[in-house]
């Protein structure tokens, strides 16, 4: 079997004052790497920041490319009592281009984790090239996130071109009211055929064929930063798709490597 990938911007984060590496490649990169997958990550920074994330992503231990351009991606992200987050826009990554990765890396997987940081990150054509004989896992940030500088806004003003390709929607709460309006049983009607909504410490519900399954969360308690959480949780459900469980077993194994995620953090 043909290894899985995660493919996305990494990011400058900057959160109560300080800047730390963000972004799929590195939190769904050590989720992977704590399940044992084999796993490659495809990666794309500024220039500026390569050397350096270079170097971040080697210490995960997992075969990584990293492509550069432009400036980086970078959010100034604050979280409210109650775990709310307010993000603001700092700088706009360059969009992935039709030839990153190359076609040499990208046919070594199997299933592929795609994970825009905001829309302009892929388009349709870069989708269709990512999904072509390969299931795809997307993250529905790449749909409803505004890439202009400022306040962090969304809108459902996506290209529906973006999803014929897409086996996997992974969709927040937050992103599911934009999208339809807040209606579990409307995101089946995005047209993909398989749909699973993160609701933090609810739990996730997973929608295949138009049906719906709830899967419970594991409780972790305390105050622990959930940044990264949701790339950790769609790269363990697409490794356990990819091995063949279930949807809901699938979600399942994704809700117990978060948890074991979030207690190591707090620890």
């Amino acid at each position: 079997m043909r290894p899985l990938g995660v493919i996305g911007h990494l990011s400058r984060d900057i959160v109560g004052g300080s800047t730390r590496i963000g972004g799929a490649p590195w939190y769904a990169g050590r989720g992977l790497r704590t399940l044992g997958d084999d796993a490659v990550l495809f990666a794309k920074c500024g220039e500026l920041d390569r050397a350096r994330w270079q170097r971040r992503l080697a210490t995960i231990g997992l075969p990584a490319s990293l492509s550069t351009g432009g400036h980086s991606t970078s959010f100034s992200i604050r979280y409210e009592e109650g775990g709310a987050r307010t993000m603001t826009v700092e700088a706009i990554g360059e969009p992935w281009r039709l030839d990153e990765p190359p076609s040499g890396l990208l046919r070594r997987v199997e299933a592929l984790q795609v994970a825009p940081l905001l829309r302009s990150d892929f388009d349709a054509a870069a989708l269709e090239r990512l999904g072509s004989g390969r299931r795809l896992l997307l993250d529905a940030q790449g749909l409803v996130r505004v890439p202009q500088l400022g306040p962090l806004e969304l809108d459902a003003g996506y290209d529906p071109d973006v999803l014929r390709h897409v086996s996997i929607l992974k969709v927040s709460e937050e992103e599911a009211e934009v999208l339809t309006g807040g209606a579990v049983d409307a995101l089946a009607d995005l047209g993909v055929p398989e749909v699973v909504l993160t609701r933090g410490e609810r739990g996730s519900v997973v929608i295949v064929n138009g049906e719906a399954e709830e899967i419970p969360a594991r409780p972790v308690g305390g105050d622990v930063d959930p940044t990264g959480a949701g790339d950790a949780f769609a790269a363990a459900y697409l490794s356990a798709r990819h091995s063949g469980h279930s949807p809901a077993s699938a979600a399942r194994r994704a809700t117990a490597l978060v948890a074991a995620l979030l207690l190591r953090r707090a620890s």
